[in-house]
C-alpha cells in the first residue's frame, strides 16, 4: 500500500469552502490559504449614508520537490450599497517578512512587485496578483549541517485609500493571515538541494476497517487515545501525544541508539505482560506507540524528564500489520518532509 502524494494545488472555490469562518486552511503541507474580510463605512456629512465589502484569499502553494511558494491574491464578494464610492476605493495589496529563523538568511521575490495599488474597478473580474519565494540553496540553517532549515513568516497586507472627497470607516485595512513557509535540505529527505513545505502539522492516517492493511495497528493507536487505561504498560493517568495540535509527535532520525532503546523497552513489557512466546512463533510482533522513530517513544522518559516512564503503549500485532502500518509512516516522513527533533511534528489520526 503507498500513501498518495500530498496535494500540490488549491483553487479559489476549494479555499472559500473549507476556509469557512476560520483565518486558515491546511490542505496539505504544500497548500494552504487564509481570507480577510474588508468592511467599510462611506461617511457624508459626518454620518453614515453606506457600506461595502470585499474579501481577499491568499493560497499559498509549493510545487513537489522546489524550494518555491506561490501565494496568489483573489480579489472576491465586492458588495457595495447605500451612497458610496466603492469602484473607486484604492486597494493596495502588499506582503512582508516580518521574521525569518536564522535571523539572516536571502529570501528572493518574484511575481508581482508589491506594493500594489488598484481599485475596486480594476480588481473585478481581474487576473489574480502573485508572489515567488525563494529561500536559495546553500545558506546555513538553523539546525546545522546535518538538517539546514530555514523558516520565515510570509505576512500579506491590504492598506485602503477612500477616493478623494470621500470618507471611509475604517479605512486603514489590515493584515491577512501569515503563511509559514520552510526550506530544508538533509539527507534523509528527497531531492538533495533540499525543498520547501509550510509550517503546519499534517495527520499520518491509520485505518481500522478489516480491509486495512494496517488495522491492528490503527485498533491499538484508537485504544490508546479513546481507552488508555485498557493499554499496556498500566498507568492511571496515561495521555498518549499525537491526537492533538498541542502535543504532536516529532521525528527522531539521527539517534539510533536512542531509537533502539525506544524498541528495546518497547519488547520488553510485550514479553512482561504477554509472556515470551508473544510473538506466537513469528506470526506477530511487538507493536509500540509512540513510534519507536519519534522523540516520545518508549525510552523517552531516559532523555526527557518531563516525560513519564510509563506513558506509552505496547501490543503484540500481525506481523504483516506491523510492517504495513511501519511503511506508511516511512513514506509519511518522506512525503511530508518530516525533519528530525523539536522544530517539526506531526499528528495520527484514526478513520474506520
Amino acid at each position: 500500500m503507498s500513501l498518495p502524494e500530498p496535494s500540490h494545488s488549491m483553487g479559489l472555490q476549494e479555499c472559500i469552502s473549507h476556509l469557512g469562518a476560520s483565518a486558515f486552511y491546511v490542505k496539505s503541507r504544500y497548500a494552504v490559504c487564509s481570507g480577510q474580510t474588508f468592511n467599510q463605512v462611506w461617511i457624508v456629512d459626518g454620518e453614515p449614508a453606506g457600506t461595502s465589502r470585499f474579501t481577499v484569499y491568499v493560497v499559498g502553494t509549493i510545487p513537489k520537490d522546489s524550494r518555491t511558494m506561490t501565494a496568489t491574491y483573489y480579489y472576491a464578494d465586492f458588495v457595495a450599497a447605500g451612497v458610496n464610492n466603492a469602484r473607486g476605493l484604492g486597494i493596495t495589496t502588499n506582503a512582508s517578512i516580518p521574521r525569518t529563523w536564522p535571523s539572516r538568511v536571502r529570501i528572493a521575490r518574484g511575481g508581482d512587485r508589491f506594493p500594489k495599488a488598484q481599485t475596486w474597478q480594476q480588481l473585478l473580474g481581474a487576473r489574480p496578483n502573485r508572489q515567488t519565494l525563494n529561500a536559495p540553496f546553500g545558506q546555513a540553517g538553523t539546525l546545522g549541517s546535518k538538517t539546514r532549515m530555514i523558516a520565515a513568516v510570509y505576512q500579506p497586507n491590504i492598506k485602503l485609500a477612500a477616493p478623494p472627497d470621500w470618507v471611509i470607516s475604517p479605512g486603514a485595512g489590515g493584515n491577512i493571515f501569515m503563511l509559514p513557509p520552510r526550506w530544508d535540505q538533509a539527507t534523509y529527505l528527497p531531492k538533495s538541494s533540499g525543498a520547501a513545505v509550510f509550517s503546519v502539522l499534517t495527520s499520518l492516517n491509520y485505518r481500522t476497517a478489516s480491509t486495512a492493511p494496517e488495522h491492528e495497528v490503527a485498533a491499538h493507536i484508537k485504544t490508546a487515545y479513546t481507552k488508555p487505561g485498557q493499554t499496556r504498560p498500566p498507568f492511571n493517568t496515561k495521555k498518549l501525544p499525537g491526537e492533538t495540535p498541542d502535543a504532536p509527535l516529532t521525528r527522531l532520525y539521527w539517534d539510533a541508539k536512542r531509537r533502539e532503546k525506544n524498541r528495546n523497552r518497547a519488547v520488553y513489557n510485550c514479553t512482561k505482560y504477554w509472556g515470551r512466546n508473544y510473538s506466537q512463533g513469528g506470526k506477530k510482533e511487538c507493536d509500540e506507540f509512540p513510534f519507536a522513530s519519534t522523540y516520545e517513544g518508549a525510552a523517552g522518559s531516559v532523555y526527557n524528564p518531563r516525560q513519564d516512564p510509563l506513558n506509552f503503549s505496547v501490543r503484540p500485532v500481525s506481523k504483516d500489520d506491523n510492517g504495513a502500518a511501519g511503511n506508511l509512516l516511512i513514506q509519511y516522513y518522506t512525503l511530508n518532509r518530516i525533519i528530525d527533533g523539536p522544530d517539526d511534528g506531526f499528528m495520527v489520526k484514526i478513520t474506520s
